[in-house]
């Protein structure tokens, strides 16, 4: 250990973790960074390999998943080895690495929530505007925009950390921490802190805020910018419209779920990142930081069970997902013909509503991962669809845009 600097000489001995501590440590950690993985990677793979879901919504959720992925596999792994062995296993190089990663995969996450923060605040009550602006193509170009950036700006922690030796009467043990004073650091953690955490987390309350107005407070306006901005079409007869009008709240329906289903994912990052975000702004504050065991562990749970629930909640809140993860599972295995249904539903609609479309897919395909099969839209399970959302074929003049 070349690298390692030494902090400081003590003649008392090193007390090491009870037994206790190291078991519950570890199994608890194990256990929600299996399961995380296992979540993350099932939601990068439905994204991946169905071609219905590859949406801009969905694009930023697989971006949260990846970002995700890192946390676990660089924070939450480590964290079990450390807790059991109580020094750093990992070198000079591991140490340098993980941290890189871990900071990489918090600010991406962080900042793939405040994008589709943003997608949703544009769909939702800017309609017009989201065909030009919440596109496939647009949505991976902020997407890599995102990972470059914070993966330049996370080599800045390279050079704050190393492997530290702290000389005890008996043992010598390493670890991997800051190697710079706290004044040097401090200043760029309260930097991080403001513009990964506080920051999305203002913009967020505000432009949910905004949504909610028009989605749950004032449906109405909702529906008639869903509707009624679109112009005069051509050849719509009256019952056209009452079948596009049926369409159009069930597409509302769906978007709220949608948007409900994104909301729990930016409330839970507020509360399961809040014990560990307080925990370092009042330690910056004291002489002696304090550092129970206990209740580090706690803080480090919150966090890889943030990064691990995501999954579970779209499992829960989109029947699209459920639908897909499902499939997944099944890997190709026969279903039933219930299940086959409930999983068409989306999809046929989707494929209609892109041939229906004057732009190609790639233009605006934002509502595509809204419209879920939930069991009130769906009825008689021998009829699939109600007959009042037929597809329709519709002549747009020039200056119309899609209905949805």
């Amino acid at each position: 250990m070349e690298n390692s600097t030494v902090e400081n000489q003590t003649s008392s001995k090193w007390t090491p973790h009870s037994i206790e501590y190291k078991v519950i440590s570890a199994v608890l950690v194990f256990v929600i960074c299996v399961l995380g993985i296992i979540g993350n990677t099932m939601v990068i793979l439905v994204v991946l390999t169905t071609k219905h879901m590859r949406t801009p919504t969905n694009c930023y959720l697989v971006s949260l998943a990846v970002a995700d992925l890192m946390v676990l596999s660089a924070a939450g792994i480590p964290n079990i080895a450390d807790s059991i062995y109580g020094s750093w296993v990992f070198g000079h190089y591991g140490c340098l690495g993980i941290t890189y990663f871990q900071y990489l995969g918090i600010n991406a996450s962080s900042c793939s929530i405040t994008a589709f923060t943003i997608e949703r605040y544009i769909a939702i009550c800017h309609p017009i505007k989201a065909q030009f602006l919440c596109t496939l193509s647009r949505a991976k170009k902020i997407i890599l925009l995102v990972w470059g950036l914070t993966s330049l700006y996370c080599v800045l922690w390279l050079c704050l950390t190393d492997t530290v030796e702290t000389v005890y009467a008996d043992i010598t043990i390493i670890s991997c921490a800051y190697k710079m004073k706290r004044s040097v650091y401090m200043p760029i953690y309260f930097f991080d802190f403001g513009i990964f955490f506080v920051v999305p987390l203002a913009l967020a309350t505000i432009l949910y805020g905004l949504i909610a107005r028009i989605l749950f407070l004032n449906p109405l306006t909702f529906e008639k910018k869903a509707n009624g901005k679109s112009g005069v079409a051509k050849g719509i007869t009256v019952g056209n419209l009452k079948k596009s009008s049926h369409c159009s709240n069930t597409t509302a329906t769906s978007r709220r779920q949608v948007t409900k289903m994104l909301a729990v994912v930016v409330i839970l990052f507020a509360l399961l990142w809040m014990p560990y975000r307080t925990l370092v702004v009042v330690n910056s504050f004291l002489e002696e930081p304090y550092l129970d065991a206990w209740f580090l562990l706690f803080c480090r749970s919150c966090i890889y069970l943030n990064s691990a629930v995501n999954p579970v909640i779209y499992n829960a809140m989109s029947q699209k997902f459920r639908a897909a993860f499902r499939k997944l599972c099944l890997c190709g295995r026969r279903q039933s013909s219930s299940t086959k249904g409930a999983y068409s539903v989306a999809l046929t609609y989707s494929a209609g509503k892109d041939t229906s479309m004057v732009e190609s897919t790639e233009h605006y395909t934002t509502e595509l991962d809204e419209l879920t099969a939930t069991d009130e839209l769906l009825g008689d399970k021998t009829t699939i669809y109600p007959e009042d959302c037929t597809l329709m074929k519709v002549t747009f003049s020039q200056n119309s845009a899609q209905l949805v």
